[in-house]
């Protein structure tokens, strides 16, 4: 009888632990996952993983193609890494960061992305 009594306890403090922690993350502008869900990873965990978007905040291409790059290259465009919320118009990066997307220099200022300090 006492072994049952101690197992109810542990379960309902358990619950109002879990409840507690949800409230808390609610009240902070967060969200937790339902006690199934622990440890899973959702798709939109995945998304919110990577933090804020820069200023664009779309979902973009991750590393462009050989081709893709030519053509941007030959067409003049930049390529926006959406993490960081700067444009390249050549070097390591062009092309290569793991969020961007090619957009002309023009469409890149009035999005409100900077020119990349370093090629």
């Amino acid at each position: 009888m006492i072994a049952k009594k101690v197992k109810f306890v542990a379960t309902i403090s358990l619950v109002l632990v879990i409840s507690a922690i949800q409230a808390t993350a609610q009240s902070q502008g967060g969200s937790t996952p339902a006690p199934a869900e622990v440890g899973a990873t959702t798709s939109t965990q995945s998304a919110n993983k990577a933090g804020t978007k820069a200023p664009g905040k779309t979902a973009a291409n991750t590393n462009a193609s050989a081709s893709e790059i030519a053509v941007a290259k030959s067409t003049g465009k930049v390529w926006v890494n959406t993490d960081s919320g700067v444009y390249h118009k050549s070097g390591r990066w062009y092309g290569k960061t793991k969020a961007g997307k090619f957009m002309t220099e023009t469409e890149a200022k009035a999005a409100g992305y900077k020119e990349a300090k370093k090629q």
